[in-house]
């Protein structure tokens, strides 16, 4: 790979790792073709983006970029996969879904809405991380529930008084 190659393909990582604010690493070595093939399809129907790169390009796309990847660039280390989505818990699910089947993918690192995850034991807690919409649903529950709870009442109140004046009426 000559010098300008490399440069694009640095300019074109800083760019992708700009562009996204959930960032996984992930080791995908072992895994033979068509393993490899059923992951790359799970990652497309899932919206993920995945691209395995060279960790010395990856590292000075990091460096170039705005963001602060703390100790995320100590994991480039052996064969890294980079994957991107919108959602931040979707490549975690992804990863351990997959792993019901097959002991690969590994997690490396993570860069979740500028929190970095450094190892695989912390595919857990980035499974149960819930995804903007989710706490705005969450959020909007919260806020309908009063009001639910005042207008059920007052409708099982109503029902309950104009009962009490029927039994009465007819006495």
């Amino acid at each position: 790979m000559t010098r300008e190659e490399k440069a694009t393909v640095i300019e074109d990582l800083t760019a992708q790792l700009a562009e996204n604010t959930n960032i996984y690493l992930a080791d995908i070595s072992g895994l033979d073709a068509m393993t490899t093939s059923n992951l790359r399809r799970a990652c497309f129907k899932a919206n993920i983006k995945l691209a395995v790169v060279k960790n010395t390009l990856l590292e000075k796309a990091m460096e170039a970029s705005d963001k602060e990847f703390g100790e995320l660039s100590t994991v480039l280390k052996g064969n890294t996969s980079l994957m991107l989505s919108e959602t931040g818990n979707a490549p975690a699910k992804l990863i351990k879904n997959f792993r019901k089947k097959s002991d690969r993918p590994l997690l490396k690192g993570a860069f979740i809405e500028e929190a970095v995850y450094i190892g695989d034991e912390n595919l857990d807690a980035l499974v149960s991380i819930k995804s903007k919409e989710e706490v705005i649903g969450d959020i909007i529950g919260l806020l309908q529930s009063p009001a639910k709870n005042v207008i059920s009442g007052l409708k099982s109140g109503g029902g309950k008084l104009a009962g009490i004046l029927k039994t009465l009426s007819e006495k």
